[in-house]
């Protein structure tokens, strides 16, 4: 990501995903982007490295990956555990990104992997 815009932006990493992994961060760790600033969210090769280390563990660690597609970022308001605002969507304007390509990688390793040993439901 690279900020061009003339105010701050926030993201936000769900899990112990790549960026959060790469510095360190907790996993529910907000990143504030200055203006003019580069900063790497994703590192293909680094997921990829996750994710054969999670093939081993089984279909349920491996499609837990998902989460690490998924990036929040909101522009000009912040949010995370030292703002009111809780939840990126209590600020104005934000938006979700899938990133498509991990997700694809992980839709045919599961597939190979075929069926999960545990039931899948809507509340699992």
């Amino acid at each position: 990501i690279e900020s061009t815009m003339d105010r701050k932006q926030w993201y936000q990493r769900r899990v112990r995903g790549n960026s959060n992994k790469e510095h360190s961060f907790h996993p529910t760790t907000v990143v504030k982007i200055q203006s003019g600033v580069k900063f790497k969210i994703f590192c293909f090769k680094l997921f990829r490295e996750i994710l054969m280390e999670q093939v081993h563990l089984g279909y349920e660690a491996v499609f837990d990956l998902t989460k690490h597609c998924m990036i929040r970022m909101s522009f000009v308001k912040g949010w995370g555990a030292d703002y009111h605002r809780q939840d990126v969507t209590s600020t104005p304007c934000w938006v979700e990104m899938s990133i498509n390509g991990p997700l694809q990688m992980l839709d045919q390793c599961l597939a190979f992997m075929g069926s999960s040993k545990n039931p899948i439901t809507s509340v699992s």
